[in-house]
């Protein structure tokens, strides 16, 4: 009998999309629970249990550093005592998976795009060029799961989950919260779960606006380039590569990017890649499915003005 462990840090709302697939693969496995800190709302917990998943541990919610979470996971672990855990793959859940993993002396595996019933974790391997499948040896795994990889899939279950309390041994974080400082809400959707990503880089020469005027218009993510971001033209919030966010949108639309190793190796699983550039000798077109050679700042309005004109 299989048992699986999900992490989430919150839960106040209805789960997102990619808590929702991570949801659909805990639903494979024999049993499964839920891991959170923080407060559950009572929509949430019904919505967990609409996947068969009948329990949910709860611990306090933590300072927003890493030290807390990865005392409620292991807590967590050691409770449930789980063949597989499974969690986001944003860079806060991959460093407390890590560290869970060295505590517990067992595997990680990072960047899935899908998780069988059996264990075997499908995975993308240099940048895209390969798709590896892993069996692990060890009684427990973690694994790291890509948004937009997996179909989301209630269960059909009827009942909402119980949420339980879960005890963790108190900590001494050597870290310090001095200050906190809200980010103004963009009304877009997170750049690591959108479906649809519109990235600009050096070629939009420091004005962002054709690219976020596009995005609204497809209710999309904005993305940058290193280049750009380095140049302060965009926070590195929005940075897309190695070094920054890696995307696996239905659509990535890259515009003024020259499409390095570095860029690639963040968003080349994307099922569908435009690309826009004056370069006709740019590498992203090596990639691409549709490319456009020509000025980002004349065609990027020209789409934006069509797509608005079709959905009116």
């Amino acid at each position: 009998m299989t048992s699986a462990l999900l992490f989430f840090t919150e839960l106040t709302q209805a789960p997102s999309k990619a808590q929702r697939e991570l949801l659909t693969l805990a639903a494979r496995f024999d049993s499964a629970t839920v891991a959170l800190t923080g407060d559950i709302s009572e929509e949430a917990t019904g919505i967990v249990g609409s996947y068969g998943i009948g329990r949910i541990l709860q611990a306090p919610a933590g300072d927003g550093f890493q030290d807390h979470e990865v005392g409620v996971l292991d807590a967590a672990v050691q409770t449930v005592n789980p063949q597989i855990v499974l969690l986001a793959n944003d860079s806060f859940h991959r460093e407390v998976a890590a560290r869970v993993a060295a505590r517990r002396e067992v595997g990680i595996i990072t960047d899935a795009i899908d998780v069988s019933a059996d264990r075997t974790v499908t995975k993308d391997e240099l940048a895209g060029a390969y798709t590896a499948r892993v069996n692990p040896v060890a009684d427990l795994v973690l694994v790291t799961v890509k948004p937009n990889s997996v179909e989301d899939a209630p269960a059909g279950g009827e009942s909402a989950a119980v949420v339980e309390p879960l005890e963790v041994a108190a900590y001494a974080s050597r870290l310090q919260v001095v200050g906190r400082e809200e980010k103004p809400a963009s009304g877009r959707p997170s750049l690591g779960e959108a479906r649809i990503v519109v990235s600009g880089g050096r070629g939009v020469d420091g004005d962002f606006s054709p690219v976020e005027d596009l995005a609204d218009a497809l209710g999309a993510a904005v993305g940058a380039s290193r280049a750009a971001t380095d140049a302060g033209w965009i926070d590195h919030d929005f940075q897309v590569g190695q070094t920054g966010t890696t995307v696996s949108p239905q659509l990535y639309i890259s515009a003024g990017i020259s499409g390095a190793i570095q860029q690639k190796a963040g968003m080349q699983t994307s099922k569908y890649i435009v690309a826009v550039n004056k370069d006709e000798d740019a590498p992203i077109f090596e990639i691409a499915d549709f490319g456009i050679i020509g000025d980002l700042k004349q065609i990027l309005p020209q789409a934006a003005e069509e797509i608005r004109r079709r959905q009116s």
